[in-house]
C-alpha cells in the first residue's frame, strides 16, 4: 500500500534535511532562511539585471554609431591636411580601436565588474598572445615603420630587390602591402619584410631614364647605327622631348659593338616605352641594313 504524505509533512521534512545538512557541513548558506531570502529576492535582482543588459545593449548600438562617426569625421579631416591615405586610415583605426576598448571597459564596469583585475589579466594574456605571434606583431611595427618613413606610397612601382616581387602598390595596410604586378597579378607582402629589404621606388622622381642596349656587327657603321636609333627615339610617342636623347657605344663586346640608347619616360610609361623601344629599333635596323648579330659558331674542317 502506498501511502501520500501531507504537503506540510514534507516541507518540514525538507527543511529538516536542510538544516541537518548545513549543521554536517558547516555552510551557513543551506540553511532554509537564506534558501528562501535568496529564491525571495531572484526576481527583483533578475529584473534589474534585465534591465542593465537591456541599458547595455541601447549604449552598445548608440556608442557604436558614434565612434564610426567620429572615425569617418578624423579620417576626413586627416585626408584635408597634406597626410597621406594610408597614414589618416591608420591613425583612424587607432581612433577606433581606442574608442571601442574604452566602450568595453565602461559596459564592463556598469555591470560592477573590477576593471582593474580586468586591465591585469589583459596584461598577462597579452604578453602570451605576443609571444604566440611575434611574426604579425613585426608586420604591425613593419606598417608603422613604412607609414612613417614613407620609402614608398600608394600608386608607385617597387622592387623588392632580392625576393623577386614588383609591382604596383595598391594599398598600405597595418599588416601587410598590397602590389599590382605588370601583368595584373596581385601580391600580399607582409610589412616585417618590406620594412627591412631593400627597395627599388621606380617612382623616386617625376622622370626615369629609359635604357636600352642593342648590339651591332664590327663591320656596321657606327654613325649610320646612331642616326637610326635617334630618330627611333624622336618618333617614340612615349619619350620626353625636354630632357636629352643620347646614343653612345657603351662596350666593344666580344662578337657586337653595343650600343647604349638612352632618353626619359614617365614612370607609369616606363614598360610601355621598354617594349616599343626593342621592337622599332629591330625593324628599324633590319630596314637600314644595320646588322644585329647573334651567337655563332665557325667550324673549319681539314
Amino acid at each position: 500500500m502506498n501511502m501520500m504524505l501531507p504537503p506540510m509533512l514534507l516541507t518540514a521534512t525538507a527543511e529538516t534535511a536542510i538544516e541537518t545538512l548545513a549543521e554536517v557541513t558547516g555552510n551557513e548558506n543551506l540553511k532554509p532562511g537564506v534558501i528562501q531570502n535568496y529564491l525571495k529576492d531572484l526576481p527583483d535582482k533578475a529584473f534589474a539585471l534585465l534591465v542593465k543588459v537591456v541599458f547595455a545593449i541601447i549604449v552598445i548600438v548608440i556608442m557604436w554609431q558614434a565612434i564610426k562617426a567620429i572615425t569617418n569625421l578624423v579620417e576626413k579631416s586627416l585626408k584635408k591636411t597634406k597626410i597621406e591615405d594610408a597614414t589618416a586610415k591608420f591613425l583612424a583605426s587607432v581612433v577606433k580601436v581606442s574608442l571601442e576598448v574604452f566602450l568595453a571597459f565602461s559596459i564592463a564596469a556598469g555591470f560592477g565588474m573590477d576593471t582593474a583585475s580586468i586591465v591585469a589579466l589583459l596584461g598577462s594574456a597579452g604578453v602570451a598572445i605576443g609571444l604566440a605571434v611575434q611574426g604579425t606583431l613585426s608586420d604591425f611595427a613593419g606598417g608603422i615603420l613604412i607609414l612613417l618613413a614613407k620609402p614608398f606610397r600608394v600608386g608607385d612601382y617597387i622592387v623588392v630587390n632580392g625576393a623577386g616581387i614588383e609591382g604596383s602598390v595598391t594599398e598600405i595596410a597595418l599588416i601587410n602591402t598590397r602590389m599590382l604586378t605588370a601583368d595584373y597579378r596581385r601580391i600580399v607582402v607582409p610589412n616585417g619584410a618590406l620594412a627591412s629589404a631593400t627597395i627599388t621606388n621606380n617612382n623616386g622622381n617625376t622622370m626615369r631614364i629609359l635604357d636600352t642596349m642593342v648590339g651591332i656587327s664590327y663591320s656596321a657603321d657606327i654613325d649610320k647605327a646612331r642616326a637610326v636609333a635617334t630618330r627611333v627615339l624622336d618618333a617614340n610617342e612615349f619619350i620626353s622631348d625636354k630632357y636629352e636623347k643620347v646614343v653612345y657605344v657603351d662596350e666593344l663586346a666580344d662578337s657586337s659593338v653595343n650600343l647604349r640608347i638612352r632618353g626619359w619616360v614617365k614612370p607609369a610609361d616606363y614598360v610601355k616605352a621598354k617594349w616599343s623601344m626593342n621592337e622599332a629599333i629591330k625593324k628599324a635596323f633590319d630596314k637600314e641594313g644595320v646588322e644585329i648579330p647573334f651567337p655563332q659558331m665557325d667550324v673549319h674542317m681539314r
